[in-house]
């Protein structure tokens, strides 16, 4: 990971993080670190003499949100770098714009639409099972919305990039 400055809330209590030449300072105070990645994705640090145990349990880059698990305590921050300061100063908190349209990745026939018009999604959701090659694929949604229209419905075959679903 690399920062060069960075403010991180924890339990509501706010930090301030700089990376200069491979050293941490937390509120200005230097600190001495080393950190690895495990062949399973978690990672190891050893902070001031201490060993912890690092799981990433949910991370929304586009909020700074992170949730992680240290020693079997989950802790739950918010990192603020400097370009999400900058989209934040800009009334673009998020760092994404809406999409009006869920567009169909692949060619493919719709097997089961799994919303309706006017409901409300969250990201992440399922909303379409489209079968391409043989494999059914899982449609999400790419964000929090209400669905305006749906323009397809099971059994239709559909071309790469055609419409799918309108969002409010």
């Amino acid at each position: 990971m690399h920062l060069d400055m960075a403010q991180i809330e924890v339990n509501n209590r706010n930090f301030e993080i700089h990376n200069v030449a491979n050293r941490l300072a937390l509120n200005e105070s230097n600190i001495d670190y080393d950190i690895i990645t495990l062949p399973n994705g978690d990672y190891h640090m050893a902070l001031d003499n201490k060993s912890y145990t690092i799981k990433v349990l949910d991370k929304n880059t586009s909020t700074g949100n992170l949730t992680v698990l240290i020693n079997g305590r989950t802790i739950s921050t918010t990192l603020q770098n400097k370009l999400a300061k900058l989209l934040k100063s800009m009334g673009m908190e998020s760092g994404k714009r809406k999409l009006k349209e869920l567009k169909a990745p692949m060619p493919g026939l719709v097997l089961n639409v799994l919303v309706k018009v006017g409901d409300e999604v969250t990201e992440g959701q399922e909303l379409i099972i489209l079968e391409a090659m043989k494999m059914e694929n899982v449609i999400k949604s790419p964000q929090d919305g209400i669905i305006q229209s749906i323009v397809v419905q099971n059994q239709d075959k559909v071309e790469k990039n055609q419409i799918l679903i309108e969002f409010d």
